[in-house]
């Protein structure tokens, strides 16, 4: 007889924190399961998503942000990589801290996005 044991289920929040000096942030994320719609986060103020891992791992999530004319993108949450649960953006990019470590590390910076051209 074999018996399949499950797992207790743990719940993961991730937070992504608007750092910057005066800018709404525009923060868009999702995983291959999870459509987490646009969110404007004021000045100061976060955006967090909880959620329970994947039965069968691989667990994913992503966010897009963007602000004026600048978009980045970055893995928010990698089950099987580092994942920081807590990530700040900032006039130069995003930074991420684990809940376990107090060290920051620098994640991705901004990539400016100019105006398509009108040709006639």
């Amino acid at each position: 007889m074999v018996m399949i044991m499950a797992r207790p289920s743990v719940q993961h929040t991730v937070h992504v924190t608007n750092k910057l000096r005066d800018r709404i942030l525009i923060v868009h994320c999702q995983s291959k399961d999870d459509y987490l719609k646009a969110h404007a986060v004021p000045v100061g103020e976060s955006f967090r998503w909880s959620f329970e891992l994947n039965a069968f791992g691989g667990t994913l999530f992503w966010c897009k942000l963007a602000v004026q004319d600048k978009r980045l993108v970055f893995t928010a949450f990698d089950h099987y990589g580092h994942s920081a649960v807590y990530w700040y953006v900032r006039d130069d990019g995003v930074y991420g801290k684990d809940k376990l470590i107090n060290d920051v590390f620098f994640k991705a910076a901004w990539r400016r996005v100019w105006p398509r051209q009108l040709t006639s």
